[in-house]
């Protein structure tokens, strides 16, 4: 039976090889509920979600991670998050119509992929690479290949109903046996979209690793949930600055803001501006309304 909305870690008990298996579903819907966009652009949604929730479980920290590629292409940009406790949203900007091709194809030939960590208690960091290789799992692979030098392998599906994520990786601690690595992603290479889109993650550890003792950590639950919210966009509101929102106020009356990831609205009149502004201590003397 598969599990919908889970991420799993495993560990292969007697490699130095760890992975984590993920399907998002009724959260992946939501996601895209609130995008545009052609259906290739809809499934590179899903696979960037998938993988962001991945990437979220190889590392230990408290805060967001956040993926974005730009481009110049059909594709503009894609941003998947998630947060540590596997809240993910997303949002993917296109053309109507996208040419097939390869990821550094449509998103075109200046596209970047950046993974960001923003710890809660900690400053941000990141690693940028260029967009190598066919596909969205082909460009986080290079990512660790050259951000953190650890074998890395990735597959990435989705279909109109559900997409899964699957990472094997080298404990970086171990002194990984190149020949047992190379048996084991040979053994992962042979699953196919269907057996990916419909396996859980007991069969599916089961069907391609039966030779080998693979511990299956306990189901970690997945969920669409926008970080948005009124503190958050008067904190954007106030790195504007006081001229430029009284210049809007006084053009429009008021400043409406919408949600990219999950189509909530906010409205803003003068009295909540300069209470936003005030709250920062920001100057609000400005001609512009006078």
């Amino acid at each position: 039976m598969i599990e919908e909305d889970v991420l799993r870690r495993f560990l292969f008990e007697d490699l130095g090889i760890r992975g984590v298996w993920v399907n998002i579903t009724a959260s992946w819907q939501t996601a895209k509920h609130h995008q545009e966009g052609p259906e290739n652009a809809q499934l590179l949604l899903g696979e960037g979600l998938a993988a962001v929730a991945l990437l979220s479980a190889t590392i230990k920290f408290n805060g967001s991670m956040i993926m974005q590629i730009q481009g110049e292409g059909d594709f503009k940009a894609l941003v998947a998050q998630s947060t540590h406790d596997r809240n993910i949203r997303g949002l993917i900007r296109s053309e109507l119509q996208v040419t097939a091709g390869t990821l550094s194809e449509m998103f075109g030939n200046n596209g970047r992929l950046v993974l960001t960590i923003e710890p809660d208690d900690a400053n941000p960091y990141q690693g940028i690479v260029a967009l190598d290789g066919n596909n969205l799992a082909d460009a986080l692979e290079t990512y660790f290949e050259k951000s953190e030098q650890l074998n890395t392998r990735v597959w990435l599906f989705a279909n109109a109903h559900t997409a899964m994520g699957l990472l094997i990786q080298e404990l970086p601690s171990k002194d990984l046996d190149s020949k047992e690595w190379e048996r084991v992603q040979l053994l992962a290479n042979t699953l196919t979209e269907t057996e990916a889109l419909s396996w859980g993650s007991e069969e599916l550890l089961y069907k391609l690793f039966n030779e080998d003792t693979v511990r299956l950590y306990e189901p970690e639950a997945v969920q669409f949930k926008c970080s948005c919210g009124r503190p958050r966009i008067e904190r954007t509101l106030r790195a504007l600055g006081a001229e430029e929102l009284n210049s809007i106020l006084a053009e429009q009356g008021k400043i409406e803001v919408n949600c990219e990831f999950c189509g909530a609205h906010y409205q803003f009149d003068a009295i909540d501006i300069a209470k936003a502004l005030n709250e920062d201590n920001v100057d609000v003397s400005s001609d512009t309304l006078h």
